[in-house]
């Protein structure tokens, strides 16, 4: 999938999940459920690059992510705020 055609869906857990797997070449069902800053920093370089999107965080909002589900929420706002020509 392109940027774009990546753009039009909203990222899931589970799709978080295999991005997250990519980090360490790990199973999706071994990814803890915390995150870590590298772990967290991975991620949102991943969506980037198959996204086609920035996702810019201050220290506050990195710090506020701290599990999967938090993760994918963030992204999906990313998603959805691009979507409305809005940065998150």
């Amino acid at each position: 999938m392109t940027g774009t055609e990546h753009a039009e869906a909203l990222p899931d857990r589970a799709e978080v999940l295999t991005m997250l797997a990519a980090f360490g070449q790990r199973a999706a069902d071994t990814v803890p459920e915390e995150l870590g800053s590298l772990e967290l920093t991975w991620l949102v370089a991943e969506f980037e690059q198959r996204y086609g999107l920035r996702v810019d965080l201050d220290d506050e909002r990195f710090g506020a992510v701290r599990t999967v589900d938090d993760a994918t929420e963030l992204l999906r706002a990313a998603v959805l705020a691009e979507r409305a020509g809005v940065r998150p």
